[in-house]
Protein backbone atom coordinates (compact mmCIF):
# COMPACT_ATOMS: atom_id res chain seq x y z
CA UNK A 1 0.00 0.00 0.00
CA UNK A 2 2.26 2.46 0.72
CA UNK A 3 4.71 1.96 -2.46
CA UNK A 4 1.14 3.31 -4.06
CA UNK A 5 2.31 6.27 -1.91
CA UNK A 6 5.27 6.56 -3.30
CA UNK A 7 4.57 6.08 -6.76
CA UNK A 8 1.64 8.82 -6.08
CA UNK A 9 4.47 10.96 -5.04
CA UNK A 10 6.80 10.58 -7.75
CA UNK A 11 4.37 11.54 -10.65
CA UNK A 12 3.65 14.20 -8.72
CA UNK A 13 6.89 15.38 -8.75
CA UNK A 14 7.54 14.68 -12.30
CA UNK A 15 4.63 16.99 -12.76
CA UNK A 16 5.62 19.99 -10.63
CA UNK A 17 9.17 19.10 -12.90
CA UNK A 18 6.97 19.59 -16.16
CA UNK A 19 6.13 23.20 -14.32
CA UNK A 20 9.01 24.49 -13.44
CA UNK A 21 10.67 27.67 -14.92
CA UNK A 22 13.46 26.25 -17.36
CA UNK A 23 16.37 23.86 -16.25
CA UNK A 24 19.36 25.43 -14.22
CA UNK A 25 22.77 23.75 -13.87
CA UNK A 26 21.25 22.14 -10.64
CA UNK A 27 18.13 20.53 -12.58
CA UNK A 28 21.02 19.12 -14.26
CA UNK A 29 23.14 17.86 -12.07
CA UNK A 30 20.08 15.80 -10.21
CA UNK A 31 19.31 14.10 -13.47
CA UNK A 32 23.03 12.86 -14.07
CA UNK A 33 22.75 12.06 -10.91
CA UNK A 34 19.22 9.98 -10.94
CA UNK A 35 20.83 8.38 -14.24
CA UNK A 36 23.64 7.10 -12.34
CA UNK A 37 22.01 6.05 -9.26
CA UNK A 38 19.74 3.48 -12.25
CA UNK A 39 22.76 1.99 -13.79
CA UNK A 40 24.34 1.25 -10.50
CA UNK A 41 20.87 0.03 -9.18
CA UNK A 42 20.84 -1.87 -13.07
CA UNK A 43 24.24 -4.00 -12.63
CA UNK A 44 22.96 -4.61 -8.68
CA UNK A 45 19.95 -6.22 -10.23
CA UNK A 46 21.92 -8.00 -12.91
CA UNK A 47 24.38 -9.45 -10.60
CA UNK A 48 22.34 -10.38 -7.93
CA UNK A 49 18.35 -10.71 -9.37
CA UNK A 50 17.29 -11.98 -6.13
CA UNK A 51 17.63 -8.45 -4.64
CA UNK A 52 14.72 -6.92 -7.13
CA UNK A 53 12.00 -9.64 -5.71
CA UNK A 54 13.13 -8.61 -1.68
CA UNK A 55 12.85 -4.92 -2.56
CA UNK A 56 9.05 -5.26 -4.08
CA UNK A 57 8.16 -7.84 -1.32
CA UNK A 58 10.02 -4.91 1.06
CA UNK A 59 7.29 -2.23 -0.30
CA UNK A 60 4.65 -4.41 -0.46
CA UNK A 61 4.66 -5.80 -4.42
CA UNK A 62 4.11 -9.33 -4.95
CA UNK A 63 7.10 -10.05 -7.61
CA UNK A 64 10.38 -8.04 -8.28
CA UNK A 65 8.83 -7.73 -12.34
CA UNK A 66 6.23 -5.66 -10.94
CA UNK A 67 8.66 -3.68 -8.96
CA UNK A 68 10.40 -3.06 -12.28
CA UNK A 69 7.36 -2.34 -14.43
CA UNK A 70 6.25 0.41 -12.14
CA UNK A 71 9.49 1.80 -12.18
CA UNK A 72 9.83 1.67 -15.81
CA UNK A 73 7.03 3.91 -15.70
CA UNK A 74 7.78 6.50 -13.80
CA UNK A 75 10.89 6.56 -15.24
CA UNK A 76 9.46 6.75 -19.17
CA UNK A 77 7.13 9.52 -17.93
CA UNK A 78 10.12 11.40 -16.53
CA UNK A 79 11.93 10.94 -19.96
CA UNK A 80 9.01 12.11 -21.83
CA UNK A 81 8.29 15.38 -19.00
CA UNK A 82 11.93 16.19 -20.00
CA UNK A 83 12.17 15.94 -23.70
CA UNK A 84 9.07 17.85 -24.16
CA UNK A 85 10.50 20.54 -21.89
CA UNK A 86 13.94 20.18 -24.25
CA UNK A 87 11.82 20.27 -27.42
CA UNK A 88 10.08 23.36 -25.94
CA UNK A 89 13.49 25.40 -25.55
CA UNK A 90 14.38 24.27 -29.34
CA UNK A 91 11.84 25.86 -30.69
CA UNK A 92 11.84 28.84 -28.85
CA UNK A 93 15.51 29.14 -29.67
CA UNK A 94 14.66 28.08 -33.28
CA UNK A 95 12.09 31.25 -33.54
CA UNK A 96 14.49 33.32 -31.35
CA UNK A 97 17.27 32.78 -34.02
CA UNK A 98 14.30 32.99 -37.27
CA UNK A 99 13.42 36.85 -36.27
CA UNK A 100 16.46 37.99 -35.90
CA UNK A 101 18.42 36.39 -38.93
CA UNK A 102 15.01 38.25 -40.53
CA UNK A 103 16.11 41.26 -38.99
CA UNK A 104 19.58 41.29 -40.09
CA UNK A 105 18.21 40.63 -43.39
CA UNK A 106 16.13 43.71 -43.56
CA UNK A 107 18.95 45.87 -42.13
CA UNK A 108 21.03 44.46 -44.93
CA UNK A 109 18.58 45.22 -47.32
CA UNK A 110 18.10 48.79 -46.12
CA UNK A 111 21.56 49.58 -45.76
CA UNK A 112 22.41 48.04 -49.93
CA UNK A 113 19.09 50.30 -50.82
CA UNK A 114 20.59 53.15 -48.84
CA UNK A 115 23.90 52.81 -50.57
CA UNK A 116 22.15 52.83 -54.26
CA UNK A 117 20.66 55.23 -53.87
CA UNK A 118 23.57 57.46 -52.64
CA UNK A 119 25.24 56.67 -56.00
CA UNK A 120 22.42 57.09 -58.01
CA UNK A 121 22.16 60.45 -56.05
CA UNK A 122 25.39 61.30 -56.89
CA UNK A 123 26.30 60.41 -60.15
Amino acid sequence: MWFQIILIVAMAAIAAYLLRATPTPKHLAIRRLLVLLALVAAVVVVIWPGVLTWLARGVGIGRGADLLFYAAIVAFLFYVVVDYKRSLQAARATTRLARELTLAEARLQDALAAQRENRSVES
